[in-house]
């Protein structure tokens, strides 16, 4: 179609050289172009795909599956981690017991993974184990870290005796997930465990501290430049909590959590 329409205005230039006639790209803007448009045809609507999903184990699990769960758990780390990850999940909440040997095994990936797998696997059954790792001092800050965030999402009920062992910890970084986790646990034990933690020495710990103050309690403070705070600065403001606490502990309820308004 393109060869054809090019070689018809080359005949178009040759005639009008042999005739004196202007080369076609004189007349050419002369030309009236009229858009033309196609019909549009919407697609079909989208039909519900039928679930074809495999349901997660129930059953206790045989010997046979037992020796098998244990033979994924190196496989908990490299190449095949995810597929590793996704059997855990299949077997379901019965290989939760093999899955718990992970968290004390040599290998920082492996325990990460399988901290993971129980979080995917909703496995409520291994948050005391977890509960245990996030605690534990010996283990790197990571490890800890996600342990911790996976006990509080799977039952926050059982999390504030780690929490309050991570806010006490030598390392910043485990303090501010401490922090930062207490405003995912309903509890009233996890307030006083945050208003220490307002005058911490390193400021991005008592910020983290505060923010979950604010969100589990609703308290309003007289305005503080946190920001540039100094650490006596944040002791100063952490007895105004103190004071508060002391006064309302009895009575207070944490009230219900924020819910975004939906959009009529």
């Amino acid at each position: 179609m393109r060869q054809s329409f090019l070689f018809r205005l080359g005949m178009i230039w040759m005639l009008g050289l042999m005739g004196g006639a202007e080369p076609p790209y004189a007349w050419a803007d002369q030309i009236e172009v009229q858009q033309v448009q196609t019909p549009y045809e919407a697609p079909p609507k989208s039909q519900d795909a039928p679930d074809v999903s495999i349901l997660p184990n129930e059953n206790p699990l045989s010997p046979e599956e037992i020796k098998r769960a244990e033979a994924l758990l190196p496989l908990l780390e490299g190449k095949q981690e995810f597929w590793a990850m996704g059997e855990f999940v299949h077997l379901g909440e019965p290989a939760v017991p093999v899955l718990i040997q992970a968290l004390t095994m040599p290998s920082p990936r492996i325990r990460y993974n399988a901290i993971e797998t129980l979080l995917m696997m909703r496995g409520v059954a291994g948050v005391p184990a977890l509960v245990s790792t996030a605690k534990e001092p010996g283990e790197i800050p990571r490890v800890r870290e996600h342990a911790l965030r996976a006990a509080v999402r799977l039952d926050s009920a059982k999390a504030p005796e780690a929490i309050e062992v991570m806010a006490k910890d030598p390392n910043p970084s485990v303090r501010k997930a401490a922090a930062f986790e207490a405003r995912y646990v309903r509890r009233k034990a996890v307030i006083s465990i945050l208003i220490p933690m307002v005058s911490d020495d390193e400021r991005f710990v008592a910020l983290s501290a505060l923010q979950s103050l604010w969100i589990l309690t609703r308290h309003e403070t007289e305005f503080h430049d946190w920001d540039t705070s100094t650490k006596q600065d944040r002791e100063t403001w952490s007895s105004e909590w103190t004071e508060w606490w002391d006064t309302n502990k009895e009575i207070f309820e944490i009230p219900e959590p924020h819910r975004p308004k939906r959009s009529s």
